[in-house]
């Protein structure tokens, strides 16, 4: 219903400009400048029919997918599970899309609308080569978007996740990262991000961390959903449900492996937070912990677009409370006393 309101308001309603940020949260990554660092996640338009509209609401950028070569129905339904005692959600879409001609098609029609849109790419359920898969997305993508997410981390295409251990991801990095330098020449320099679960173990993310790393990647998200389910749960029967989870219970634990990220980075690249934001104060925290950058989405289900006002005027008051010019003197600065915490349950 969010898509068709906004498909419909752009196509019959005068489509002002969003209004400036206060310059304060103008933010510079992966050689992009964000007006703001306030994105909309990937799994919101899946296939690329609003970003301009979403720009025009105020966000500071919008990540697009998860886009497979081949449109894909994704798992039967019932597939979303709505927490509302929890304010979270389950789901098992399966990387759900109309496939990269279409989307293609669509991002490459705005181009000269401008913004900072990304892409995020996944493998077909069915491929025989999914780096494969990455490989003709990030060739086929480079010339139309900002950045692109390189998503192995998503829990519903069975097996995927296993792209995350060190072997598998430092060939799918290089494979990449080769087509991407290849069509340089007219596709002009686009970043490439890592997108990861939640649920590594440190010994993993140690791992990830040197693969990214070494192939100089531009930059990782943390995290995805997760197969975790918190014993706060309200709603009991639901958690069972098949899926990764989102939402504010997800919080504690992405937040963790944010600061975890962060501080195994060591500066070497910028990190986009997600996960269980539902507050100002909450991607204040994010920030803090590590993410230069944050992304929504469960959130707006159960808050609207006043989440994003409210987290504009927390980030806002956060900078002159410390007495700050700008966001990035924030990043990263509670990330090593969250990692000697106790781990979230």
């Amino acid at each position: 219903m969010a898509l068709r309101s906004l498909q419909w308001a752009s196509r019959w309603l005068p489509s002002p400009a969003a209004a400036k940020d206060d310059p304060r949260l103008n933010v510079r990554a992966f050689g992009l400048n964000f007006g703001n660092p306030i994105g909309v996640a990937a799994g919101f338009d899946k296939n690329g029919e609003v970003p301009d509209a979403l720009l025009r609401l105020g966000f500071g950028f919008v990540e697009t997918g998860s886009v497979t070569p081949r449109p894909q129905g994704g798992n039967p339904r019932p597939r979303i599970f709505r927490l509302d005692a929890d304010g979270a959600v389950i789901n098992r879409l399966g990387f759900n899309n109309e496939g990269a001609a279409v989307v293609l098609k669509r991002l490459a029609g705005r181009v000269a609308e401008g913004g900072i849109i990304g892409i995020n790419i996944g493998a077909n359920r069915d491929s025989p080569d999914r780096a494969a898969d990455y490989v003709r997305l990030v060739e086929a993508f480079a010339p139309v978007v900002s950045y692109i997410t390189v998503n192995v981390s998503s829990p519903n295409t069975p097996g995927l996740r296993n792209l995350q251990e060190a072997k598998s991801l430092d060939d799918l990095l290089a494979r990449v990262i080769e087509v991407r330098d290849r069509v340089r020449a007219h596709a002009g320099p686009t970043p490439l991000l890592l997108k990861i679960a939640p649920d590594l173990t440190l010994a993993d993310l140690d791992d990830l961390v040197g693969v990214a790393r070494d192939r100089r990647v531009d930059g990782m998200i943390v995290g995805n959903t997760t197969l975790s389910r918190p014993p706060s749960l309200l709603e009991r029967e639901k958690s069972i449900e098949q899926g990764g989870l989102s939402g504010k219970p997800l919080f504690p634990l992405s937040t963790r492996m944010l600061a975890e990220t962060y501080v195994r980075l060591e500066n070497a690249m910028p990190v986009i937070g997600a996960g269980g934001i539902d507050s100002g104060e909450a991607a204040v925290a994010k920030v803090r912990a590590g993410a230069t950058l944050v992304q929504l989405y469960s959130g707006l289900v159960f808050h609207g677009l006043a989440l994003l006002s409210d987290i504009k005027r927390s980030f806002l008051l956060a900078l002159e409370k410390g007495g700050h010019d700008r966001l990035s003197d924030l990043v990263g600065v509670d990330a090593a006393d969250i990692t000697a915490q106790q781990w979230p349950v």
